[in-house]
């Protein structure tokens, strides 16, 4: 028996519909979610102490970036905590109580408050002195801003230890982790394009020119221009890797495999580059995308 136009279309919109409703809304636990919490903090925590080393330099009375300077870089609708103080001990203080609220999301104290304040906290960090945002900064204002939408504190936290209840399994983390995966996803696709505009990344010696850029007890671009065979393996296998990457995020059977292997290889890549904080970053998000014990129990 045929069936109707009609009713393939109806059984199309339902398939969608259910998928759709799975993968943003169906309820999951906050562990892989936490996991992401802690290490997102402690990133976090790392970066604020590389802009530590020159916050009242930059952002000081009679810093370099003046309001003037500011208004010429930061987008008109752009707002920043740090514009209201403009004492040094405001300043400290201000940095200082960031520092504190990522301490806090670390430990999982407060977590409905803390992880919006966390946010805020790096968004106006970045507003303040948006050229001196480097990659990794970026990448964790994204992962603080989707903790915000799960239940990140209902385990591996203080919270959780107060309570003393195991929490319900929320459709919030199944948002939040639906919401870190299409940007790991998009974050590696934009890197490939990206690269893809360079003519290094098509003649294989993309790599042998990030391991020059930086500067290490191991003489990485050295090694490479011993091999020219070596250069363009590595290069390509990048490249192949963040199509990967991109794309087996959202294959059952080979979303596993390309998480865990996120989770090795972007921060190998970050070291490539020089950008160690951005690959772990990446890395973050790709434990993120690792399947979830409800995504195992549906398979």
């Amino acid at each position: 028996m045929s069936i109707s136009p009609l009713a393939a279309l109806a059984d199309l919109r339902r398939g969608v519909a259910v998928t759709w409703e799975e993968f943003w809304f169906r309820p999951a636990t906050a562990r892989r979610l936490a996991g992401v919490r802690i290490l997102a903090a402690l990133l976090g925590i790392a970066l604020a102490w590389s802009w530590a080393t020159d916050l009242v330099g930059w952002f000081g009375e009679g810093g370099i970036i003046s309001p003037a300077v500011l208004e010429a870089w930061r987008a008109p609708t752009a707002v920043s905590i740090f514009d209201f103080v403009r004492s040094t001990p405001g300043l400290w203080g201000m940095f200082l109580a960031g520092v504190c609220v990522l301490v806090f999301l670390a430990a999982g104290a407060a977590t409905p408050v803390v992880a919006p304040l966390a946010a805020v906290f790096w968004a106006s960090l970045l507003h303040r002195g948006p050229m001196l945002v480097g990659p990794a900064d970026d990448v964790l204002a994204v992962i603080l801003w989707c903790l915000v939408v799960g239940r990140s504190g209902d385990t591996l936290s203080l919270d959780h230890a107060i309570a003393r209840q195991e929490p319900s399994p929320s459709w919030r983390n199944r948002t939040a982790l639906g919401l870190l995966r299409v940007h790991a996803s998009v974050i590696a696709g934009a890197a490939v394009l990206s690269q893809l505009k360079a003519d290094t990344w098509w003649d294989g010696t993309a790599a042998w020119w990030l391991a020059a850029r930086e500067s290490s007890r191991i003489d990485i671009a050295a090694i490479l221009a011993r091999s020219e065979w070596l250069t363009n393996l590595l290069t390509h296998a990048i490249t192949l890797f963040e199509v990967a990457f991109a794309v087996g995020v959202w294959q059952r059977l080979c979303r596993p495999l390309v998480a865990w292997g996120g989770i090795v290889v972007w921060p190998l890549i970050g070291l490539l580059a020089g950008e160690p904080f951005w690959g772990g970053a990446m890395a973050i998000l790709a434990f993120a995308c690792l399947p979830t014990a409800e995504d195992d129990a549906s398979a």
